[in-house]
């Protein structure tokens, strides 16, 4: 398999963007023997009901419009393997430096949006195991420091947090959102 090298550029992804990423590192993780995806896997994933919110009825038009915006950022690739069917993966642990852990919990957060940081270390876990919530927490600090995660209250229980990868008049809807919860 060959994938093409792209500039790695990070900014904030629009909705389908953040489902179509979130649906390949899931998958990727949960699936590896499915993995990479056919674009009709790749839509079905991006419009599953479970493990998402909120519920998406993407097309093939919108994925492949997401597809070749988040391969011109670094953040995917088109795959061919033994049959000429093109597949899809993601390069987000080169395109956002990260680690298997720290992925983990970015995809979860762009496939559910903000939440605690229990929710996220359970649902973070069914990817990759994070034991704990000191360790939960390491993450996040060194997630927060570069933009990736972003506080929406503060530190106690019941801490909200998303993603770092939202247009920022979506970031300030959010927060207004929790700040009113």
């Amino acid at each position: 398999m060959s994938a093409e090298p792209a500039p790695a550029t990070v900014r904030p992804l629009d909705a389908a963007e953040r489902r179509v990423l979130g649906t390949l590192v899931e998958k990727a993780k949960t699936t590896p023997d499915q993995y990479p995806l056919s674009l009709n896997a790749l839509v079905n994933g991006c419009n599953q009901k479970s493990n998402r919110d909120p519920a998406m009825t993407l097309d093939e038009e919108q994925v492949m419009k997401a597809i070749a915006s988040l391969r011109a950022l670094g953040a995917a690739a088109e795959v061919f393997g033994n049959g000429s069917l093109a597949r899809y993966r993601h390069l987000a642990y080169e395109w956002l430096g990260v680690g298997k852990e720290e992925l983990a919990i970015l995809a979860e957060l762009l496939l559910r949006g903000e939440q605690t940081e229990g929710s996220l270390r359970g649902r973070a876990s069914r990817m990759d195991e994070i034991a704990d919530l000191p360790t939960l927490r390491r993450h996040l600090d060194a997630l927060a420091a570069r933009g990736l995660v972003v506080w929406l209250s503060p530190p106690g229980r019941g801490r909200m947090l998303t993603h770092g990868l939202l247009p920022p008049e979506k970031l300030e809807k959010v927060r207004a959102e929790v700040g009113q919860a």
